[in-house]
């Protein structure tokens, strides 16, 4: 069964050739840079944001790679690791040709004692896609998405002047902390509910699901049928 679209916007992954260079007047219009706008926004209306499939996790950990090889690194990956997202809040963004442009996922966490909340990230966008509104677009289906499944306050470690836009602050997360290495003032939270992170104090830990671990034989048969 196909996903359901949640959010419609941006375009295809890998566009034809740079070097092709048609002739003709559509070569001196593409030469003049009139048509590139006119196909950069056709290609944004034909972005599908959906619900990540299982079959794409080796395309999205290698657009995590292309984007973020840093990710590892970071004190919100010892909240991710070994844990699944939440149920219905792992969404890609995909162009006409199905392959995949962006990648947004949300966590289960307990921001301090008892106080359910999500942690967004890793937002990645491809390169092809930078500067096309299409993080904008992932955001809004992600928060969206979190709002319509009853959740009541959403986390994330980033530039706060970006997020901002979106409602994040620093307003309400001053007592809160990461497990490992954090710059506070990119520790940012916005509220679903109304006072959901009135007073939160304490560590940010996952409560999510922990993830199936492959077994080793499972691995090997695997590596074999590739070799094969």
């Amino acid at each position: 069964m196909a996903s359901p679209v949640l959010s419609r916007g941006a375009g295809p992954l890998f566009p034809p050739h740079p070097f092709h260079k048609p002739s003709g007047w559509r070569g001196l219009l593409r030469r003049m840079g009139i048509l590139r706008p006119l196909k950069a926004a056709r290609e944004m209306s034909m972005i599908e944001i959906v619900a990540e499939k299982r079959e794409e996790a080796a395309a999205r950990e290698a657009l995590l790679d292309l984007c973020l090889p840093e990710r590892f690194e970071k004190a919100s990956e010892r909240i991710r690791e070994d844990r699944l997202p939440a149920e219905g809040l792992a969404l890609a963004a995909h162009g006409p040709d199905g392959r995949l442009a962006a990648t947004v996922r949300l966590w289960h966490v307990s921001a301090g004692p008892a106080r359910p909340a999500l942690l967004l990230g890793p937002l990645a966008v491809h390169p092809w896609f930078r500067d096309r509104g299409l993080g904008g677009q992932m955001m809004r289906a992600a928060l969206e998405r979190a709002e319509a499944l009853g959740h009541d306050a959403v986390l994330l470690v980033g530039d706060a002047p970006y997020y901002a836009r979106f409602g994040f602050s620093a307003q309400k997360t001053s007592g809160l902390w990461m497990p490992g290495p954090f710059d506070p003032a990119r520790l940012l939270g916005l509220e679903l509910k109304p006072g959901a992170l009135d007073g939160a104090r304490g560590l940010i830990s996952p409560t999510g699901l922990p993830a199936e671990k492959p077994s080793l034989d499972a691995l090997i048969a695997a590596t074999a049928k590739r070799s094969a």
